[in-house]
């Protein structure tokens, strides 16, 4: 399945460093699917969003994915993606940015004509093929017809696809340059959150995060003074402070690092999809490990 991790830090802005496919050998295992793409999102200090991603269709691809990415930021979005819907290329990678939002998506949303005819001219948001995409672009009508409430108009899009398409799984993570949402949606994959003090579970250690199989590893030192929250497909290091969302809640931190959770979604979609109803491709990028 795709890896998500998004990290706030606010109000203070962090040095990060990204190794968004760390450990090239696991890649050469063949029992592991390899990536699609990758992708990683911020905001420089005037709140400009910026996007730094990649399909993975050759070895100059595979290259660029391996190589450490530092940035600063107050919030951060990495995404490392399996196909599900669309071809590989640039526009079809995540993190997607619409009105200075950043968004990644794991899951999958059939039903797309109805989707595409429920978004009408808003359509034109969408610059690819994927279901993500138009995922976003519903939260970001909804969220401009709720004055910029974000938490509004995940809600409302998310009601909305849960309850007239087919539907394996929302799960998501957006940011804007001082909050951070995550939702979880329904029980099909997992989504962790840490609400990391100063120095993590010891006091006074660096962030470093890493993922398994190699996907994925996250180092800042600034993160040993300064508390973050962390939001990942799996638990990351050995903090046990580490929760795991409920299906159909809603995380928001806010610019002050606050967070609220919601359960906005008690219900399981109208339309459940399981693995054997997906296409073979699809089933594959939501099954890989």
């Amino acid at each position: 399945m795709c890896r998500l991790f998004g990290l706030s830090s606010a109000p203070r802005r962090a040095h990060a460093t990204f190794w968004l496919l760390d450990a090239p050998d696991s890649l050469s295992r063949q029992s592991h699917r390899e990536p699609d793409g990758t992708g990683l999102g911020y905001f420089a200090a005037d709140g400009t969003p910026r996007v730094d991603k990649a399909p993975i269709a050759a070895y100059q691809d595979r290259a660029f994915a391996q190589e450490a990415r530092q940035e600063e930021s107050a919030t951060f979005l990495a995404h490392v993606r399996f196909a599900s819907t669309g071809s590989l290329d640039t526009r079809n990678t995540h993190p997607f940015e619409q009105d200075g939002r950043l968004f990644a998506h794991n899951g999958v949303i059939e039903g797309l004509d109805k989707l595409d005819d429920h978004l009408g001219e808003d359509r034109s948001l969408v610059q690819g093929d994927t279901d993500s995409e138009r995922f976003f672009a519903l939260i970001t009508r909804e969220t401009h017809k709720h004055d910029g409430d974000a938490s509004a108009g995940i809600e409302q899009a998310a009601r909305w696809i849960a309850g007239n398409l087919p539907v394996y799984a929302l799960n998501l993570i957006l940011i804007t340059s001082d909050e951070l949402w995550a939702l979880r949606y329904p029980d099909t994959h997992d989504l962790y959150v840490l609400e990391r003090q100063a120095g993590g579970q010891y006091g006074s250690r660096h962030l470093d995060h890493s993922g398994s199989h190699g996907r994925m590893r996250i180092h800042s030192e600034r993160l040993a003074d300064h508390p973050a929250v962390v939001v990942a497909s799996e638990r990351m290091d050995d903090n046990p402070h580490w929760r795991e969302m409920q299906p159909g809640e809603l995380l928001h931190v806010g610019p002050d690092l606050r967070t609220t959770h919601r359960m906005i979604l008690p219900d399981a979609p109208a339309h459940q999809l399981s693995l054997n109803d997906l296409r073979p491709d699809a089933a594959a990028s939501q099954n890989a490990t």
